[in-house]
């Protein structure tokens, strides 16, 4: 059975970021038609559905999953489908009549273990930060980021940006989805330098909820750094904290930290 579709009059919040694939001029010498739509926010418009569909118990224990295969461009509409099947849901997001994303949600009769905190040391971010390489995002390395405290006025912005129409988050006082994933951006942007990369996919597995006052960071181990038609890649295991006492999300977490457009223009 396939729920309504949803759409989003999707956002660029990241125009100015350091991160030069939002600005259209780089976007544009890379082949894209602009600045690109950060793939936390296309997974934030996904994860509109399973809330549809399983409410606050989706944030609390389900999974969810992403694949970002074509870029979403501020302005443009982004039209989310999701079909219920035997596992759960499939999730796809189209824009202007073209596949840009793919993925998964459930929700698993029970909540699962909990992971140890012991298991995922925390550190300090890099107060040096280099450029993004082999050295830099060595597998093995422990990542972490500058903790953020979400206040009223930041969960308001956040739902705004995300175009977010569900009002179970401003309701209950809930972080969004969207911002747990963003967590994972920051275990990547507060260690290394990153002049253009892509966010190319995520597992996620939900643990818990956040809420409005509470301070966010996450334990990230590098788990794959490796290079596939061109392109560098890292990928990270993360595990997202609340207070530095709750797990929220254990994600893994997918980028291009150096595509081979940027390799090639050195």
């Amino acid at each position: 059975m396939a729920l309504p579709i949803y759409q989003v009059s999707a956002f660029n919040t990241a125009k100015a970021s350091e991160n030069k694939i939002h600005d259209d001029a780089t976007a544009q010498r890379f082949g894209f038609k602009g600045g690109l739509v950060g793939g936390v926010h296309v997974y934030a418009y996904m994860s509109h559905m399973p809330v549809a569909q399983w409410g606050r118990a989706w944030l609390e224990r389900g999974t969810g999953e992403a694949k970002f295969g074509k870029p979403v461009y501020e302005g443009d509409i982004a039209e989310i489908t999701a079909v219920d099947d035997a596992d759960g849901m499939a999730i796809t997001v189209n824009s202007c009549g073209v596949l840009c994303a793919t993925g998964r949600a459930a929700l698993p009769a029970a909540a699962p273990a909990l992971p140890s905190l012991s298991d995922f040391p925390l550190v300090a971010p890099r107060q040096n930060r280099v450029g993004a390489d082999e050295q830099s995002l060595a597998v093995g390395d422990w990542l972490s980021m500058n903790p953020l405290t979400v206040t009223p006025d930041y969960q308001a912005q956040d739902i705004g940006d995300t175009r977010e129409t569900d009002p179970l988050y401003l309701k209950e006082g809930i972080v969004h989805s969207g911002t747990i994933l963003r967590c994972c951006n920051w275990a990547l942007t507060h260690n290394v330098i990153l002049p253009a990369w892509m966010h190319m996919g995520s597992q996620v597995q939900n643990l818990g909820l956040a809420r409005v006052g509470d301070t966010l960071n996450v334990r990230a181990k590098v788990t794959r750094n490796y290079e596939h038609k061109g392109h560098k890649w890292v990928e990270i295991d993360a595990l997202v904290v609340a207070n530095e006492t709750t797990p929220i999300a254990r994600v893994t977490h997918i980028a291009i930290y150096r595509p081979r457009q940027l390799a090639a223009a050195a």
